[in-house]
């Protein structure tokens, strides 16, 4: 058996690498990756080290552009699977307008 294949399953998934798979699937303008793991410890897929199974990203990308929201929830869903098969139990997604945050409405 090959260690390093089973370590590396084991292992949570890390902000940073949705905030990389997502910066380079989506170029998004705004990106904002947020692990609420803790919030969900002793529900159904939470895992032991209490980090890396409940996600939520708030994320504006030209990819979005003229889609409709749902379309742009099944892009990011998309750039995510690898991250869904390794055991991502829960992403919660809020599509952002692509002006920046600090743009007067």
């Amino acid at each position: 058996m090959n260690s390093s294949a089973t370590s590396n399953t084991a292992l949570p998934i890390q902000v940073r690498d949705i905030e990389q798979q997502l910066t380079a699937r989506l170029t998004p303008t705004r990106l904002e990756v947020l692990d609420e793991s803790a919030a969900h410890a002793g529900h159904a897929g939470a895992n032991a080290q209490g980090f890396g199974s409940h996600f939520r990203v708030r994320i504006a990308s030209p990819a979005f552009a003229g889609k409709s929201r749902l379309s742009c929830h099944r892009l990011v869903y998309d750039a995510m699977q690898n991250f869904i098969d390794q055991g991502l139990h829960a992403l919660a997604i809020e599509i952002l307008e692509s002006r920046p945050a600090n743009a007067a409405p």
